[in-house]
């Protein structure tokens, strides 16, 4: 397969190289370009610190690939659930918190913070 960064390899996969320990969520950045990133999340267990909201400058588009997630909208009083698949926006300067993933498996994001 021809990459489009000219080398000839496998393509990465989001859905492995989990790591072992994930006592702390993990972060790993995709790509970053003039106006976006992506990274990839990888989270068991962790929630938002209890208090702390997310007031973010830019959108940022998440998806859940593999797991589950409970994310908290400050305007919002209702948890919105994240199964495989679902995906929201989030404005820049809504302020929100993860609530919740899954504690018995990995939950993978996908993230895309726009600029």
């Amino acid at each position: 397969m021809r990459r489009s960064d000219g080398l000839h390899r496998p393509p990465d996969n989001l859905l492995e190289a989990i790591p072992d320990d994930l006592t702390q969520e993990h972060v790993f950045p995709v790509l970053d370009r003039k106006g976006a990133r992506i990274e990839r999340i990888v989270s068991q267990g962790q929630a938002s610190p209890p208090g702390f909201w997310y007031d973010q400058d830019q959108d940022e588009w998440v998806a859940v690939l593999v797991g589950s997630a409970g994310l908290r909208f400050e305007d919002c009083p209702e948890i919105l659930e994240l199964r495989p698949g679902d995906h929201v926006l989030i404005s820049a300067h809504r302020r929100h918190r993860v609530e919740w993933t899954d504690a018995t498996r990995p939950t993978i994001w996908l993230a895309v913070h726009l600029s």
